[in-house]
């Protein structure tokens, strides 16, 4: 009669779920880019689009986060996703959803949480840092933002067009302006002026300020 030792038997137990946990990440992960590919995504843009660790893309996008102490978190992002342009998003939503994989919405700065690019369970990050374009319009005193610009990009444009326009926001430059407008956007001329949040014109052209809320 063969005899084990207990500590033998919980170390190959523990090492057939390891790799039954590496299987099912690896074969997730494969099905995500699958899924991807047959989405609206260009198939001559995904190496610009799609970070994974095979990358040496994904160290580096994923290293810009780390001067925010609070990533600490051991579970890493699967992919990274930075789309080109808009229409690559619902794919990368898509995917996501299909696949169970919790999404971080990066919008290019930084935030003070961390919450952009940390999770406890397997996720992936859109991180919108190519969505940054910004059209100023001083005649009518608008301008249309993309979520990956920062508010210094913001006031920067600004700035370039006019010397008497300002708009209503924080006063950190390496925030993102699609995070910020998101959680209201305080700054120093919200009290005359009311927060970003109040100042925004969505994509249909209705304007949402204090009275239209």
């Amino acid at each position: 009669m063969i005899t084990f030792n207990k500590s033998i038997i919980l170390l190959l137990l523990s090492i057939c779920l390891s790799l039954s946990s590496w299987a099912t990440t690896a074969s997730t992960h494969d099905n995500f880019l699958k899924c991807l590919s047959h989405q609206s995504i260009n198939s001559n843009s995904v190496s610009q689009v799609i970070h994974t660790h095979k990358n040496s893309s994904y160290s580096t996008i994923l290293n810009s986060f780390s001067t925010n102490l609070r990533l600490t978190s051991k579970v890493k992002p699967s992919i990274i996703i930075t789309p080109l342009n808009e229409f690559d998003i619902p794919a990368a939503i898509c995917c996501s959803k299909k696949h169970n994989l919790q999404i971080r919405i990066r919008s290019a700065g930084h935030d003070y949480e961390g919450l952009s690019y940390i999770s406890d369970t397997p996720f992936v990050i859109i991180d919108l840092r190519n969505q940054r374009p910004i059209s100023i319009d001083t005649e009518n005193k608008t301008a249309w933002i993309q979520s990956g610009a920062t508010l210094g990009d913001l006031y920067y444009r600004v700035a370039e067009k006019s010397k008497k326009l300002a708009f209503t926001a924080g006063i950190c430059p390496t925030v993102g302006v699609g995070g910020h407008f998101s959680g209201g956007g305080y700054g120093m001329m919200s009290r005359k002026f009311g927060k970003a949040v109040d100042n925004i014109i969505d994509a249909s052209g209705k304007m949402h300020d204090r009275e239209s809320g």
